[in-house]
């Protein structure tokens, strides 16, 4: 249970690193899923398909990117994001004479 745990938290840590891209990321899953799965009913038009498999992916897009509001909201609340933000810059590195 604990590599599983370190499993979840790497993964975590990666989406909260890379939001912008693990939402594009999704999205582009989203769109790629939905068309496969419109392409199997053959009552409709390609047109429809493809608004169809737009307007999923915008609705996953849409979920995801509050995901990461909320993300981001915990790391801002639990100081998390400061940790990140001074081990970035290195505050504690005095080279500036």
């Amino acid at each position: 249970m604990g590599e599983e745990k370190g499993k979840l938290e790497s993964i975590r840590g990666w989406v909260v690193e890379h939001k912008l891209r693990a939402v594009g990321s999704l999205w582009a899953t989203g769109v790629v899923g939905s068309l496969a799965y419109n392409w199997s009913q053959p009552n409709m038009k390609t047109s429809v398909k493809i608004i169809h498999a737009r307007l999923h992916a915008q609705a996953l897009t849409l979920a995801a990117l509050c995901g990461a509001a909320i993300v981001e909201y915990y790391d801002h609340k639990s100081g998390a994001k400061a940790e990140r933000v001074a081990k970035f810059l290195d505050l504690n590195d005095q080279r500036h004479n």
